[in-house]
């Protein structure tokens, strides 16, 4: 008998720490960690971007916007459009919330694509000029541009934005 109630017992006492174990892993679960874009490099990048413009040639805005798509940085060159400053931050809201350019998403919601709905979605800005910021695998914020001659210059001006400041994205 006295060899059941000691084996009674290391299991009772290992059944416990098994408990106590998983207890705290549990409780980590419902804690999410993330990267994100910090309001200074937001800056470097918006002005990187903005000061690329302006070498072409191009009066336009520049917006930051972080992991969530909520704005963190906003540029407008002095004879940018009234409308650039919303474009602009319409486009890096659009490439954070679908983790894609806004030229991919222009190229699959097409009318009459399976994707066309996008295009209809509140605060959607689906052309070209908003592009994703990763760091170490993890979406970290968008950036969008609005002014250029085109998306196409747009875009090119945020991704030179991007490779400015790639180096410190790289941790």
């Amino acid at each position: 008998m006295p060899e059941i109630a000691m084996n009674v017992r290391c299991l009772s006492v290992a059944t416990a720490l098994l408990i106590v174990s998983i207890c705290p892993l549990r409780a980590e679960e419902g804690l999410v960690a993330y990267k994100s874009l910090g309001p200074e490099l937001a800056l470097d990048l918006a002005r990187a971007a903005l000061a690329n413009c302006r070498t072409r040639g191009y009066q336009v805005a520049v917006a930051v916007v972080d992991r969530f798509g909520v704005t963190q940085v906003m540029l407008r060159d002095r004879f940018a459009g009234p409308h650039t400053p919303s474009t602009a931050a319409g486009k890096a809201w659009t490439a954070a919330s679908f983790k894609t350019s806004t030229t991919e998403l222009n190229a699959i919601s097409q009318p009459g694509m399976m994707q066309a709905g996008i295009r209809n979605l509140p605060g959607a800005v689906v052309i070209a000029g908003g592009l994703i910021v990763e760091a170490g695998g993890s979406l970290v914020g968008a950036i969008g541009v609005s002014g250029a001659p085109g998306g196409d210059a747009d875009e090119a001006c945020a991704k030179a934005g991007i490779d400015a400041v790639r180096d410190k994205l790289d941790f």
